[in-house]
């Protein structure tokens, strides 16, 4: 999970305005501005958990939000963070089969020396082993199961929300959410099994 600071500087390269500027600013940039405050956390984490790796994670929650501003009148109001989430399910798919064509495995020292190391509250996992526990986990997810399975239980949405978010009947996240959760604890044991989980 992101540090504070890397959050507020993400944020800053995220927004296209100055502050000073607010006062003038036409509609549509404030819309904008306000998309980017209230939910740029929830998409730098949802693209996290949807398996962009730490290292290219800014750069995708920036393509996020430069989407959004590209299509910004095309967004209905009131929908902006379902928007935001299904724009960033595909820039998410992208950066995992990029990683897939290239074969590129991040250097997990490095981003363990790049990493702020004090604690914040958006650390679930107290260690690095627990969190890279918790990534293999979910790459052996497909798509669906892991979307509704971190916006549930990484995020704490609803399975009202969740459905609302992605457009999916109520059963069908009910049903995505069950079959997450079992493959999660499957795994879970495979690996405590082969000795992988100490």
């Amino acid at each position: 999970m992101p540090a504070l600071s890397m959050v507020a500087d993400a944020r800053q390269q995220v927004r296209l305005i100055p502050e000073a500027d607010a006062s003038a600013m036409p509609q549509s940039d404030e819309r904008l501005r306000y998309m980017v405050e209230a939910h740029f956390d929830f998409i730098w984490r949802s693209l996290r958990g949807l398996g962009v790796p730490s290292g290219s994670v800014d750069d995708a929650a920036q393509h996020v939000f430069l989407i959004a501003s590209q299509k910004l009148d095309a967004i209905e109001l009131g929908r902006e963070k379902s928007f935001l989430f299904s724009t960033a399910r595909g820039v998410a798919a992208n950066a995992r089969r990029s990683i897939a064509r290239s074969r590129e495995r991040l250097d997990d020292v490095a981003i363990a020396a790049s990493v702020d190391p004090a604690p914040d509250p958006e650390q679930a996992l107290s260690s690095q082993q627990g969190r890279k526990l918790l990534e293999t986990i979910l790459e052996t997810m497909d798509e669906d199961t892991r979307e509704v399975f971190v916006l549930f239980e990484l995020e704490g949405l609803t399975t009202s929300s969740i459905a609302t978010l992605i457009g999916a009947p109520m059963g069908t996240v009910a049903s995505r959410l069950r079959r997450a959760r079992e493959a999660f604890q499957r795994e879970a044991r495979r690996i405590q099994a082969s000795g992988g989980g100490k």
